[in-house]
């Protein structure tokens, strides 16, 4: 069977009786069963998408089926699905079943998608590598030596192996756009308050943001369309109606770059010239492109940890040996229960984070921490607002380099967390943020290229990246 890169391509073949969701089904089935090593997926739900693709089957003979007939995709182990495991990819919520499902997971069903499995993570989506699983790493299919990048990296593998047309993601600050740029596909946080929350397990809950992996940029616009919205189990989220993508957008835009980025010492040679070399081609399409002063860049890592680990140590509370998931077995009494299981359940990057968080919120730190962390958010917002009242987008490569070694050792924790150098402003505003597969290193491994719009202004983002890309 072919190896599909959009679902227009995939509806042209049901259409026209050359293949059938049962038949795709299977295929993607045999896929997952030839790339275990990858270790991407943690559980496969093989009987229910058989059915579900028997169903949809018939509803397209009979002309009835929905807009994502015909898409399999994968979710993330942090998004819930009734009657189905969750796990977060931690011990702590080991053998948990949930009683409903997200949000976008009723909203993909509903328009025919069949979900094929649920995909590893870093454990509660902490991390940039997805070795901070309870399950194991996950495997770059591009070069099985390294990362697929994190949080999200079981998603992203997954697509990018051709495992499933697609996949769901979380992006709390990169964890869609950093695994996407190391495996060479699409990657896309909207807005906050965009797309509902309702169903995803939470790790920084002001940050969060659920979002698509694809392999065609048409493919990331319909999926946004599908799950964004009004939700009434989620008040964060905007009651704006979404507007249609529809086509790509060619008017010349006014698009800025930081001009620190560019010249940071965290930034890969390489890297340095693929993104120049694509400042010029947007220049020579008709673009205006101009380096800006973002004063605040270096504060950036620094604040996104001190306000996540805080709403990290708040969410991660729940999660006591008591109510669900994990106990202790060497637990003889209550104090022991909730030391030992969470001290036995919890991962050692969780741990760290819960401990960073609890510190920044205790008496005494708060205010030189928490509320200063917040203070800065602030300006950061009001920068950002003010930026894109003289500008249509912001570029940045996503990452500082590519892919890196499964083993690489980090003598300092912290130096991991550089990771998110140039994708954590996008969370901090709460603006639409996207990866795209633009470059290529001279190692031969994919870089991603990162385009940012104003809050709310995704249409116009996709409308633009459209222009860009050959799908």
């Amino acid at each position: 069977m072919k190896d599909y890169h959009k679902l227009s391509a995939v509806q042209a073949d049901l259409n026209a009786g050359e293949i059938s969701c049962v038949q795709l089904v299977e295929d993607y089935l045999q896929k997952i069963e030839a790339h275990q090593d990858l270790n991407a997926f943690l559980e496969v739900y093989a009987h229910d998408a058989r059915s579900r693709a028997s169903v949809i089957d018939a509803k397209m003979k009979h002309g009835t089926a929905g807009r994502l007939a015909g898409m399999v995709i994968g979710i993330k182990d942090n998004i819930v699905y009734q009657d189905h495991k969750v796990s977060a990819s931690s011990k702590i919520l080991e053998g948990f079943e949930s009683l409903f499902s997200a949000t976008v997971v009723e909203r993909l069903l509903a328009e025919d998608a069949i979900i094929i499995g649920r995909l590893n993570c870093d454990e509660f989506a902490m991390g940039s590598s997805n070795r901070f699983s309870a399950y194991g790493a996950v495997k770059n299919p591009l070069d099985t030596s390294r990362v697929p990048g994190g949080s999200s990296g079981g998603s992203a593998a997954a697509v990018a192996a051709g495992l499933c047309l697609a996949s769901l993601g979380s992006d709390t600050g990169g964890s869609i756009r950093q695994p996407a740029s190391f495996t060479g596909i699409y990657g896309f946080k909207p807005s906050y308050g965009r797309i509902s929350r309702h169903g995803l397990i939470a790790f920084a809950s002001s940050f969060d943001q659920i979002g698509p992996f694809a392999r065609s940029a048409e493919d990331i616009a319909l999926l946004y369309e599908v799950m964004a919205g009004p939700d009434q189990y989620d008040n964060t989220v905007s009651q704006r109606d979404v507007e249609a993508v529809g086509a790509a957008d060619s008017k010349p835009k006014k698009i800025a770059f930081f001009r620190d980025v560019m010249e940071s010492s965290h930034l890969d040679p390489d890297v340095r010239a693929q993104s120049e070399m694509v400042i010029e081609k947007l220049k020579a399409a008709g673009h205006t492109v101009e380096a800006v002063d973002f004063p605040l860049l270096e504060h950036m890592v620094p604040v996104y940890y001190i306000l996540t680990t805080a709403e990290a140590s708040s969410n991660l509370a729940r999660y006591d040996g008591i109510h669900y998931g994990y106990r202790s077995e060497n637990a003889e009494d209550l104090e022991s229960t909730y030391k030992l299981s969470r001290t036995e359940g919890f991962g050692p990057e969780v741990k760290r984070r819960i401990l960073l968080g609890t510190f920044v919120l205790s008496s005494g730190y708060y205010d030189a921490y928490y509320g200063k962390a917040q203070k800065v958010r602030r300006l950061v917002v009001e920068k950002t607002e003010s930026l894109f009242k003289d500008y249509d987008l912001i570029f940045s490569p996503t990452t500082p380099h590519t892919a890196f070694p499964l083993d690489q050792v980090e003598s300092d924790p912290t130096t991991a967390y550089l990771e998110d150098i140039f994708t954590v402003h996008a969370n901090i505003a709460g603006i639409p943020s996207i990866s795209l597969p633009l470059a290529e290193h001279k190692n031969g491994l994919p870089l991603g290229m990162q385009f940012s719009s104003a809050k709310y202004e995704e249409a116009s983002l996709l409308r633009f990246v459209q222009t860009l890309v050959h799908n």
